[in-house]
């Protein structure tokens, strides 16, 4: 499909495809070796967590759980980059749609990872959902995340999902906080951090339709995609260059 839509460059994308081709006629996986050493063995129960947990402004190292930052202000919201999947922005979108405001109390920026998402989204309604929410439609891909394209107001600050909130990165003097889409989505409608009660409120819509919410974009059901891809042809060459790329 990549190729069919023109993605650049087509040699490099036919070769990756013919390298899982090969793959999958002879699946592997990275195995550690049995005398394998570790620097560190960090262990994290999952059932110990219980509310979400945030990268602070402006150090993705640097993080706390959302009852120490709860209140907090917040001016910008974006949803987007390779940190998301489709699932994160039809839950977005679902959290917006049950948000009864005329309008948000922040500027959101919404810029889904892929064309793929774009057109899956857009065909599923979400779109119509951002836009009447007041969202600012990015084109796929980075965007703010890129620190080089669209910009927050120098000195805001943003609830962001992308994947670092290194200084001046998405805005001049801007305070990001890294979160997950739900978060972002919340945070753009109380104009601030909500408390973990009014997390919880807001989850329990989404928790409710999790299976439907979270399904992946799997393109080998959608006949649009497919149709594309069987169009498209390996050539030898590039099947050669994979073989030769292989790791066994």
């Amino acid at each position: 499909w990549m190729i069919s839509e023109g993605y650049g460059d087509p040699r490099t994308l036919e070769r990756r495809i013919a390298r899982m081709e090969d793959w999958l006629a002879n699946p592997h996986l990275m195995e550690a070796d049995d005398n394998a050493e570790y620097a560190e063995i960090i262990e994290i129960n999952m059932d110990e967590i219980k509310e979400p947990i945030l990268a602070l402004p402006n150090d993705p190292d640097a993080s706390a759980l959302l009852s120490e930052v709860a209140g907090d202000k917040i001016d910008e919201v974006f949803i987007g980059s390779c940190m998301t999947n489709i699932g994160h922005f039809r839950a977005a979108g679902k959290l917006l749609a049950d948000n009864k405001s005329a309008t948000l109390p922040t500027r959101l920026w919404v810029s889904p990872p892929t064309k793929m998402d774009a057109a899956q989204l857009s065909e599923e309604g979400y779109y119509s959902t951002f836009g009447t929410a007041g969202a600012r439609m990015e084109m796929p891909g980075c965007s703010l995340c890129m620190g080089n394209q669209a910009r927050v107001e120098p000195g805001c600050t943003v609830v962001s999902t992308s994947t670092r909130n290194f200084p001046n990165r998405l805005g001049q003097g801007s305070n990001v906080y890294l979160a997950s889409a739900e978060l972002a989505a919340i945070a753009s409608i109380e104009g601030k951090l909500p408390t973990v009660d009014e997390y919880m409120s807001y989850m329990s819509n989404v928790n409710a339709t999790a299976a439907d919410t979270y399904r992946y974009l799997n393109f080998d059901e959608l006949p649009e995609f497919v149709e594309a891809s069987d169009k498209v042809e390996i050539s030898d060459e590039m099947r050669e260059a994979a073989k030769k790329l292989s790791i066994l």
